[in-house]
């Protein structure tokens, strides 16, 4: 069996095996791993301690001397080749005597020019497509010597205009304009290749060259179908401010999008077109300042995952991947692994001593158990969806973000907590949520009135919840004083963390 790693700092880090596995090769593997005593639980201790990555600061002040005069060095080069129009690749000359032959059959004898056609032909010369910029090339003796910013150049048989339009992400590349965002775009191509200016600079060139064959800048105005929405998404930030991305690879269980998605060629092509159609998406949310948000969060679900046996599936995953790491470096501060198998934690164990720090160090992995414990150290609950312990529901017309904090209780093992309500104004309705890290306990609610004399209103009977539980959305109408009341009784023999809001709703009618 022939492993494959395909590591990068921007996406998903992908494990591919050649020759599809068998159960027997898995055997193998699980065999290697009991050898070398890697236990689920120590991984998850080795995933927790690299886990810590930390992005580095794209204040100058912050840099270390040396990564200082990378990104000036790289500034220099940047600058020598748009000025020197050397950013993309030239068209491959055309022979000479095809050339000659051409120009021979094209040119019209003198004798042929009149004053009519003369002037036809300089109509047709004025008239331009909209939006399209007409610059007359000059030829001088000036032309050899020292290009300035807004200067016309001949480069075979094109008129270029030094130091226009050559930008990415909005961000002008020409470091003389001073455009703003510049460092952090070029630092993150340095950071990519560890501060080699050549390497940097060349890998650089190569994005803009694959993004001009590419089309990538239109893309955002492509209208590529919503039937993909299920396989990846766009979601809320992170506590520090990254946009979520969730890549959904159980989605693709599903052969009727499985097929529709990778069937043939075409398909597959336009799946690539709208991958890189929701990155750029995500950073059209990013503002390239010093200080500001210049990376996602990304979180991969293997719940439920078709795995490597599905061949175009993983194709398509490795081309979107290479291309990924190749073009968007830097774009991703954590890659977030969810409901993870067990041959994940094998592949991991194996393979982790081939993969760089940097990259280990962005990796999180969360077994089904985990989830929402692991996701909640990075997301505010509030912002992380309900089928991963959450208190986000989609279309939510109850809560919003601005609602105010989620309060926090923590049940120690064995014993009974409870939440109260209270519940004074008559007619009013309440509305909460609530949601146990790791559930396993028993949960009831209870309307109990001021008045002695009232009776207990059975909200919710006790039941016991699973591991996997949804959290708890409830309402309830007062119809009298009182109070409402939460009960956990956690049974386990871990401590429990409560996560819990509400609000109320007044009634028109009172």
């Amino acid at each position: 069996m022939t492993v494959e790693v395909i590591s990068q700092e921007t996406q998903v880090t992908e494990v591919v095996v050649s020759q599809q596995p068998e159960a027997e090769d898995l055997k193998i593997v699980v065999k290697e791993v009991e050898e070398k005593k890697v236990e689920d639980e120590a991984i998850s201790k080795d995933v927790e301690k690299s886990s810590s990555y930390r992005e580095e600061s794209n204040f100058l002040s912050d840099l270390k001397e040396q990564e200082k005069k990378a990104l000036s060095d790289l500034k220099s080069k940047l600058e020598e080749a748009i000025l020197g129009n050397n950013v993309f690749k030239k068209e491959e000359p055309k022979e000479k005597a095809k050339e000659a032959d051409k120009v021979e059959e094209e040119v019209k004898p003198a004798a042929e020019v009149t004053e009519e056609n003369l002037v036809e032909t300089t109509e047709e010369s004025k008239v331009e497509e909209e939006g399209e910029k007409t610059i007359e090339c000059v030829e001088t003796e000036e032309t050899e010597g020292e290009k300035k910013l807004g200067d016309v150049v001949c480069d075979d048989e094109k008129m270029v205009e030094i130091g226009v339009d050559i930008s990415i992400w909005g961000v002008p590349l020409l470091p003389s304009k001073g455009g703003d965002g510049l460092d952090v775009v070029l630092l993150k191509f340095l950071r990519a290749r560890d501060f080699k200016v050549n390497e940097s600079y060349e890998m650089l060139v190569k994005t803009l060259q694959w993004r001009k064959e590419f089309k990538a800048d239109s893309l955002l105005d492509e209208d590529l179908g919503s039937d993909l929405g299920p396989f990846a998404y766009m979601s809320g930030v992170d506590r520090e401010g990254h946009p979520i991305c969730y890549n959904i690879f159980g989605a693709f269980e599903s052969n009727e999008l499985y097929e529709k998605t990778f069937g043939t060629e075409e398909k597959r092509e336009r799946f690539l077109r709208w991958r890189f159609q929701l990155m750029e998406k995500g950073i059209q949310k990013l503002d390239f300042k010093a200080g500001g948000v210049n990376s996602l969060l990304q979180i991969n679900d293997l719940k439920n995952s078709p795995g490597p046996s599905k061949k175009e599936l993983r194709v398509a995953t490795k081309q979107a991947v290479g291309l990924l790491q190749d073009n968007y470096p830097e774009f991703v501060a954590r890659n977030i692994f969810i409901n993870v198998p067990f041959w994940y934690y094998a592949f991991n164990a194996l393979l982790s001593p081939f993969l760089t720090q940097r990259t280990r160090s962005k990796i999180v992995v969360a077994r089904p158990g985990k989830v929402a414990e692991t996701l909640i150290k990075y997301i505010p609950v509030e912002e992380i969806p309900i089928q991963y312990g959450g208190l986000k529901r989609d279309n939510d017309f109850e809560f919003s973000f601005e609602d105010g904090e989620v309060s926090e209780l923590i049940i120690k093992a064995g014993s009974t907590a409870t939440i109260e309500i209270t519940a004074t104004e008559v007619g009013a309705t309440f509305i909460w949520d609530l949601t146990v890290l790791g559930w396993e306990v028993s949960y009831k609610e209870e309307f109990v009135p001021t008045d002695e004399g009232s009776y207990t209103i059975i909200v919710q009977k006790a039941r016991k919840m699973s591991l996997n539980a949804e959290p708890v959305r409830n309402t309830f109408r007062t119809n009298e004083p009182g109070k409402i009341v939460l009960t956990i009784e956690n049974c386990s023999s871990k401590k429990k963390k409560v996560l819990y809001r509400y609000k109320t709703k007044k009634s028109a009618c009172f």
